[in-house]
């Protein structure tokens, strides 16, 4: 049955649902409706919460409860994230399972509480240090944010890796009707047998992203790449509306996205052949989905974001890939500015391509 969600408040339901039992996290805005909602709740299904004294530690409790089998989240926002870089780097390393949540602001710096997009290179290429990866979900609608919160605890254990929540202030703020997925059974979840979980049976278990003969860290790293290789074959999701015709492709992801799916409809309406391709997941980036595009009728590529030229880097990768050559340019409001379907519309209709940011 569907119930009103805030956006925060479904991610921490959800996650819940998804046998989520120990959180660790520190406030900071636009996200604190999930630790909020997680310091009652955890307690009514025998959970734990643990309001840390800073976002380094509410990381590295992950790290030690993921590492003992359990399924643990944290969350943030921006400059908390990138203090816990230090963290999902060691966290990939010692391929843990765990979920991240960053509900963005803008930046840079303390910036604003405000709605960006302007994590999407600290997500999708590895903020920490070391050749590491995760799968990163964009959703796009409170319900959408619920289904990808709960997916991620199983890929996480799939993959024994982090995946992240990439949301931004606007959807996690904002209220729509959601139903949640059926709770699961989290007694009858695989058990880990790799978690440092005690001597069990004489076995000791040890859990660590050190490895100092170069040999052995070279093998490590190729054994994770073949991880990573995995996800772009197997967890790439993407969206496509009215694109089998389309001369202009917006290409966005997140809130921006329904945006630009209204400015999509008035384009419409005018008679413009307008489409919109959304990537659901931005690592691994949809290459081949855009590419496939480009064969098509697609004329022009805009990218449209809350930050100054990010996702357009794959959106141009991918287009060099497809050997075709479209023209690819950018539409972006920063700062906490969010633009309205028809600033969209009218960037089309202006046909400027712009291939900075700045007005």
């Amino acid at each position: 049955m569907k119930r009103l969600f805030k956006g925060n408040e479904a991610v921490a339901e959800a996650a819940i649902a998804a046998g989520c039992r120990c959180f660790f996290g520190y406030p900071i805005t636009p996200q604190n409706e999930i630790p909020e909602y997680m310091s009652w709740r955890m307690s009514e299904v025998g959970g734990h919460f643990v309001q840390a004294e800073s976002e380094v530690s509410a990381i590295n409790m992950v790290y030690g409860a993921a590492g003992a089998g359990a399924r643990a989240m944290t969350s943030s926002s921006s400059p908390g994230i990138s203090l816990k870089q230090e963290g999902i780097s060691y966290i990939a390393g010692a391929e843990v399972p765990c979920v991240i949540v960053n509900m963005m602001r803008a930046g840079p710096g303390l910036g604003g509480i405000q709605p960006a997009q302007s994590d999407y290179f600290q997500a999708t290429k590895g903020g920490g240090h070391g050749d590491y990866r995760m799968l990163v979900y964009a959703p796009s609608s409170v319900q959408e944010a619920a289904d990808l919160t709960y997916k991620a605890f199983f890929r996480a254990d799939y993959y024994r890796n982090p995946v992240m929540i990439l949301g931004d202030g606007m959807l996690g703020q904002m209220v729509e009707p959601a139903e949640i997925p059926p709770a699961a059974d989290v007694s009858a979840l695989p058990q880990k047998k790799w978690a440092a979980c005690g001597n069990n049976g004489g076995v000791q278990r040890v859990i660590n992203s050190i490895f100092m003969a170069p040999d052995t860290l070279e093998e490590h790293n190729a054994a994770l790449t073949r991880k990573y290789e995995e996800m772009a074959r197997s967890d790439v999701m993407s969206e496509s509306y009215m694109t089998d015709d389309a001369e202009v492709v917006l290409v966005a992801y997140g809130i921006v996205a329904r945006i630009c799916k209204a400015a999509v409809d008035i384009l419409r309406a005018e008679g413009v052949k307008a489409g919109l391709f959304r990537p659901i997941t931005l690592f691994p980036f949809p290459y081949r989905e855009i590419a496939t595009l480009a064969d098509g009728a697609a004329e022009r590529f805009i990218s449209v974001e809350l930050s100054c030229g990010q996702m357009i880097e794959d959106v141009k990768l991918a287009l060099y890939e497809s050997g075709k050559r479209p023209q690819c340019g950018i539409y972006a409001r920063t700062g906490g500015n969010v633009m309205r379907p028809e600033d969209v519309a009218e960037h089309v209709r202006s046909g400027r391509i712009n291939k900075s940011w700045i007005k």
